[in-house]
């Protein structure tokens, strides 16, 4: 696929694939994971960005409206625990190893208060994501609220190490403005386990059976377009599924720190089916590695494919 670099404004990059219909991106390098298959036949499987998701509402009978470009995104990396007056308070500082839990957490607002209004972010009204320090142990998940503000999700076994959660909402501040906010804390889990090193870099990635090629330029603190290509057996797939109102949830943790980045879908979704080619806008705060986990859903399982992205 011949692609050219795309590194210009929101509005421009939307308004080259709305006339070409197509992304435009030059072949970027992205590591593939090896495996990093998972599998499960619901959307709510667990399998994260600093970046935000505007309100989305209901989708209208013949289809979904889409992510045709977010204005709003939270400032930050994602690595603070509290913005804009707001407060991420997870129960608990460590989970259990090797064993399935459940983690509660609350908002907090200035007046010390839990939050208790939010407005749905990509048809959830909260996202949670975990992951380890050595960017494995990936979950993404979506928590209930209780009437006092407190939030439960169960999560999946993890192995011992350090981990960060991160919680992605969207709330309204002291003017009834929408504020998206991602907060994170870091959790820790006791025992041993050695750390897995960073795959090498790829354009390709695979995950039950499916191929994904990922194409653009990313560039630190800039705006740019980054296209996946998703087949099976060499045949392009058009029958992708929309899951969180798009065709594929793409996030994405910067090696070392933790940051958080989330891939903007550009487009958007019909009762017809997806792919093959989907078009994302990315915005990542600062240069190095990012891993990207890639959630995409066919005939209702969801499927996660890893890679790693080299951002200049």
């Amino acid at each position: 696929m011949s692609m050219s670099i795309l590194s210009r404004s929101h509005a421009h990059v939307r308004s080259v694939l709305v006339a070409a219909g197509v992304t435009v991106a030059v072949g970027l390098t992205v590591t593939a994971c090896g495996g990093g298959s998972t599998t499960t036949p619901t959307m709510e499987h667990t399998m994260m960005a600093p970046t935000m998701m505007p309100t989305m509402m209901a989708p209208p009978a013949s289809g979904h409206a889409g992510m045709a470009g977010m204005e709003e995104r939270p400032v930050g990396d994602g690595l603070a625990a509290e913005a804009s007056g707001f407060r991420f308070v997870p129960a608990v500082s460590s989970l259990p190893a090797d064993a399935p839990t459940s983690f509660r957490f609350q908002i907090v607002g200035g007046t010390g208060a839990s939050v208790t209004a939010f407005k749905p972010d990509q048809s959830r009204l909260m996202h949670l994501y975990l992951i380890r320090s050595d960017l494995t142990g990936f979950q993404h998940v979506h928590p209930t609220m209780a009437g006092d503000g407190t939030w439960t999700v169960p999560l999946e076994a993890v192995q011992p190490g350090s981990y960060r959660v991160y919680a992605s909402f969207i709330t309204t501040n002291s003017s009834g403005q929408d504020l998206p906010l991602v907060l994170s804390q870091p959790v820790t889990v006791a025992g041993r386990s050695a750390l897995t090193p960073l795959p090498p870099a790829s354009t390709t990635t695979q995950v039950d059976g499916y191929t994904l090629t990922l194409a653009g330029e990313v560039m630190a603190a800039a705006a740019h377009s980054v296209t996946v290509t998703v087949s099976k057996d060499g045949t392009p797939v058009t029958d992708l599924q929309p899951y969180l109102d798009t065709y594929a949830h793409l996030s994405a943790f910067h090696e070392g720190d933790l940051a958080f980045a989330h891939l903007h879908p550009v487009g958007a979704t019909s009762a017809a089916g997806g792919g093959p080619v989907l078009s994302f806008e990315a915005m990542m705060a600062k240069a190095g590695n990012w891993r990207v986990f890639v959630q995409f859903q066919t005939a209702g399982v969801l499927h996660t494919a890893v890679v790693t992205l080299p951002v200049g």
